[in-house]
């Protein structure tokens, strides 16, 4: 079954993705699934910007088939938010997906079963230590598409995109390896400090790592060419 209809944001990743997949791995029947759960559980959601909420995890699965082209990766990139901000459950998603992106999106999601509230840094910490790459990658690609359209936030709220970034996301892209991703985001976190001017340069350069309180490389990390 195509769910996909004319929403010009799905078209867009199914082509990427079916000229991405030349050998064929993708499932491209669960994809779009995943793709209506989204618009289905999303429905009545906006941006901040205006659009349609469901636009948001399809561009995260845009950006993440960039670095990792596994079907429970781009799906789970798609239903990142639907816990958090739908009536779906876990249970809901393991029975329609599977026990290993329903675990994923979990992973993801902040607002906890008991009325608590995780924190970007502990969900970043919790799934590093459960050697949840993964999961750290779509957290890390959410954060770009956000950062990207920081615009439209207030500026407390821009503010804190800038100080979790810096203080979070730049050590776990590094650790990954993805370099370009760090570059972004650091410069990106430049750009609106500058406006902003929420935390010295000199302490974006000399900021701590989520692991231990000593001081890392400045950044953008120089690297040979």
């Amino acid at each position: 079954m195509d769910y996909s209809e004319s929403c010009l944001h799905t078209i867009r990743l199914i082509e990427k993705l079916k000229s991405l997949d030349i050998q064929n791995f993708l499932d491209f029947e669960l994809i779009n699934k995943a793709i209506y759960f989204a618009k289905e559980y999303h429905t009545g959601q906006f941006r901040k910007s205006g659009e349609p909420f469901y636009t948001h995890p399809l561009e995260v699965a845009y950006i993440v088939s960039d670095y990792n082209l596994k079907t429970e990766v781009i799906v789970t990139s798609i239903l990142h938010d639907i816990l958090e901000d739908t009536e779906a459950t876990e249970s809901m998603l393991a029975e329609a997906f599977g026990s290993r992106i329903a675990e994923m999106v979990d992973r993801l999601t902040r607002d906890r079963s008991d009325g608590s509230k995780l924190s970007v840094e502990q969900v970043l910490r919790n799934a590093w230590f459960q050697n949840d790459k993964e999961v750290v990658l779509i957290k890390i690609v959410d954060r770009i598409h956000n950062i990207s359209t920081v615009n439209y936030l207030s500026p407390e709220k821009q503010k804190e995109q800038v100080t979790e970034t810096i203080k979070n996301f730049l050590i776990f892209a590094e650790e990954l390896s993805l370099h370009e991703v760090s570059d972004f985001l650091y410069k990106q976190c430049v750009e609106l400090n500058i406006e902003l001017g929420v935390i010295s340069l000199s302490n974006i350069k000399k900021k701590k790592t989520v692991f231990h309180e000593e001081s890392i490389l400045p950044f953008p990390i120089p690297r040979n060419t």
